[in-house]
């Protein structure tokens, strides 16, 4: 019970910094630290239970990352630049891995919770997961089959440029 005390201490500080809850715990008596505990409980329900869980993972995955990205790109710090690079990498490269797997991975019990867990891991700083990913896995892969993704990209490059002259001149 002393810790769960603590975490609603520490949590109401947090909350304090933001007017909007301030207002909420004013106008509804309960307090910020339980608002908060609550709409955690709900989304987590949401994804544990699948009501709702491809959308939450989705606003977890999509929504928090690209405001941080803002946020990075308006500092002049470096870091947290590569930082959000390196999530955008992992994460396009996990999104095409799941498209080719969905009908398998959907059928895996709380699938949702898993990869809201596996995204949260992925851009959290303390945890710097997308980095850890990238070195071990996508950078090995990339650097080399460098060449060989370079010459595809280009020949698809030129391929393009020839039917889009084709498509003009036929018009």
């Amino acid at each position: 019970m002393e810790q769960f005390n603590q975490l609603k201490i520490t949590l109401d500080k947090q909350l304090q910094q933001y007017p909007g809850m301030v207002q909420l715990e004013a106008s509804t008596g309960v307090p910020k630290a339980y608002i908060a505990l609550g709409v955690g409980a709900l989304l987590a329900s949401s994804v544990l239970f699948n009501i709702g869980g491809q959308l939450v993972c989705n606003l977890i995955g999509f929504v928090y990352p690209t405001y941080a990205s803002f946020k990075s790109i308006e500092t002049k710090d470096k870091d947290d630049d590569t930082h959000w690079l390196t999530y955008w990498v992992v994460f396009g490269l996990f999104n095409v891995l799941e498209f080719f797997t969905d009908i398998l991975l959907y059928w895996m019990p709380m699938y949702f919770m898993v990869k809201t867990i596996f995204l949260v891991w992925l851009f959290l700083p303390q945890t710097r997961g997308a980095e850890r990913v990238y070195q071990s896995a996508i950078r090995p892969f990339l650097l080399s089959n460098e060449a060989k993704i370079d010459e595809t990209i280009n020949k698809a490059k030129k391929a393009a440029a020839h039917a889009i002259a084709e498509t003009i001149k036929q018009d």
